[in-house]
């Protein structure tokens, strides 16, 4: 296991898709976890813990770009490292 010395703390927000601006490349070097409403989700695209929400992907549906579409949920995020 990596120390946790070595981890970066973990954002107020972040994104999985490499063009946001919230994207932050040295978190995802390690294997991170997101707890929302006391439940493990392996499908969140995207988080903010101050305003509470994350943003998953609706279905299969994309938008004209190939990009999935999300929807917004809202309630307690909990990020971690495993």
């Amino acid at each position: 296991m990596t120390d946790t010395a070595a981890r970066p703390e973990m954002p107020d927000r972040l994104a999985t898709d490499p063009r946001s601006p919230y994207h932050v490349r040295a978190v995802f070097e390690h294997d991170i976890g997101i707890r929302f409403n006391g439940k493990d989700r392996g499908d969140v695209a995207e988080y903010c813990i101050s305003e509470g929400w994350i943003r998953v992907p609706a279905g299969k549906t994309v938008d004209r770009k190939g990009q999935p579409l999300l929807i917004k949920l809202k309630g307690t995020v909990e990020p971690y490292y495993r």
